[in-house]
């Protein structure tokens, strides 16, 4: 298949669904490289331009949020169209936000690979393009301090859930729930780091 400009740029930080990713679209001829946060993202970029970034939210170092903003806000960047992934960041003002980002589409996951092809053709087969103007550095702040706020209560919410459950369940059925905790717990604390990285950004943007 005839891509343009380069190849498609996928950012999953989760190995067994960055692997899956890649070989669906290889599978069908593009060509791919990938990164495992928005950070190794902005270093792939600078060495390929690529036709297409695909990219999940909620990642280390550098989130999804971030790294759209980055990419939008640089004269370089601001026309590869991108496609957001997400499993966390699914709700209505999740998907208004990325959208004013600059995101030409927004996927949930579990990744559908047929709604993913076809999602990546007809984004490749559009031509350049259209994107916002970047969102102002106040903007962006407030909205994603917003996004990270709404999922931290959520997260903490589905602990307290959980944790509630688990005391009424007999013990041949707490496995399950207990990794499901676990799993809770670890995203809880992946949020608070984000949120605790972008607050001390905006002391610094605000000084």
């Amino acid at each position: 298949m005839s891509i343009p400009y380069g190849p498609l740029l996928v950012v999953e930080d989760i190995a067994h669904i960055l692997q899956l990713l890649e070989v669906t679209l290889r599978f069908k001829g593009y060509p791919v490289v990938t990164a495992r946060n928005g950070q190794e993202a902005l270093e792939k970029i600078q060495i390929e331009h690529p036709a297409l970034i695909i990219t999940d939210i909620l990642m280390p170092k550098l989130d999804g949020f971030a790294l759209v903003h980055r990419l939008r806000t640089d004269p370089k960047t601001n026309r590869i169209p991108i496609i957001f992934l997400s499993a966390t960041y699914v709700t209505p003002e999740d998907k208004q936000f990325a959208l004013k980002l600059g995101a030409v589409r927004f996927l949930e996951k579990p990744v559908d690979t047929e709604e993913l092809l076809l999602t990546v053709a007809e984004v490749l087969t559009a031509g350049p393009a259209t994107v916002p103007k970047p969102l102002e550095e106040q903007a962006f702040y407030k909205g994603y301090r917003e996004r990270l706020e709404s999922k931290l209560r959520h997260k903490i919410n589905q602990i307290q859930r959980t944790e509630r459950l688990l005391e009424s369940l007999p013990e041949d059925q707490k496995a399950a729930f207990i990794t499901l905790l676990e799993e809770s717990r670890a995203h809880r604390e992946e949020i608070q780091r984000e949120l605790d990285d972008l607050y001390q950004l905006i002391k610094q943007y605000t000084e």
